[in-house]
Order: structure tokens, then C-alpha cells, then sequence
């Protein structure tokens, strides 16, 4: 699977700011099963994690891009969350701060697979616990070159 961004945020790079204003404040959440065929599609599965700064429910905003196309977490940010259920990962989905998870042309949303290597998210493990807390040491969004 390839990353995929949404229309929404599609709109708001071309029209109104950046990918970093855009998803300021929004929250990565994990879920299980296939990914939905689009980022505007509705969120399919079973919510497994909500990743935030400090796993506190305040959302956390991405640190300036590197010359070199990068767009990453802030370095000395923690993002992490306590998962909700015990499952297998399957997708996450970068979500702006007031997205309801309805499907919408207007939310910014950045969508990929979660695997433990080779995929858009890695994580360690893919078999998510319930109650214990889930870290996110690396997180960027890439830009490539044309």
C-alpha cells in the first residue's frame, strides 16, 4: 500500500497552508483490518490506540520540515497512547484536531499500513495489548522529489 492523504488536506496544501498547519493538534489512531480504500473513506476496524503528545488527549503538532522534504515529530516530544483493546494493527490514520472519523473531502488525514518493517507505520509489534501503553519514537511525513 502506498501512503494516502485525503482531499482535505490535498485542498488545504494547495489553497490554504501547509501539512504541518493543517494537522496541528490531530492525533495518530491505530486500528485493526484493512485499510479503508481512501484517507476520506470512513474509519473501518476496531480503534486500537490513540497516539497523542504525552498520551495526555491533547494532540501534538509536527516540527518544522527539513530541507530535504521531511516533515517529522518534534525530537523531544513523547507521542504515545494506552491501547483500548487487544488485536492485531492493521492501519493507521494521521487525523487533523477535530476529526470525527466520518467519512469527508474536507478532514486532512494521512493513511498507511502497520506492519513491523516495510510498511508507511512500523512498530515493533502489530499485536497491540490492551492497557498497555503504545510508544511512537520515529514519526515523518515525506515529500518526495518529482
Amino acid at each position: 500500500m502506498t501512503l494516502k492523504v485525503s482531499q482535505g488536506l490535498r485542498d488545504y496544501m494547495l489553497v490554504t497552508g501547509s501539512a504541518r498547519q493543517a494537522l496541528a493538534g490531530g492525533k495518530i489512531r491505530i486500528f485493526t483490518g484493512t485499510p479503508p480504500a481512501s484517507a476520506d473513506a470512513a474509519e473501518t476496524g476496531t480503534l486500537l490506540c490513540v497516539i497523542d503528545k504525552d498520551g495526555a488527549g491533547v494532540g501534538f503538532t509536527l516540527d518544522t520540515a527539513s530541507a530535504d522534504g521531511v516533515l517529522a515529530k518534534v525530537p523531544t516530544d513523547i507521542l504515545q497512547g494506552t491501547v483500548l483493546a487487544t488485536s492485531v494493527a492493521g492501519y493507521y490514520r494521521h487525523v487533523g484536531s477535530a476529526d470525527t472519523g466520518a467519512a469527508s473531502s474536507t478532514e486532512p488525514r494521512v493513511q498507511g499500513k502497520i506492519s513491523t518493517s516495510g510498511a508507511e507505520g512500523n512498530l515493533s509489534s502489530v499485536n497491540l495489548v490492551s492497557g498497555a501503553i503504545q510508544t511512537v519514537d520515529e514519526y515523518s511525513l515525506n515529500l518526495p522529489t518529482f
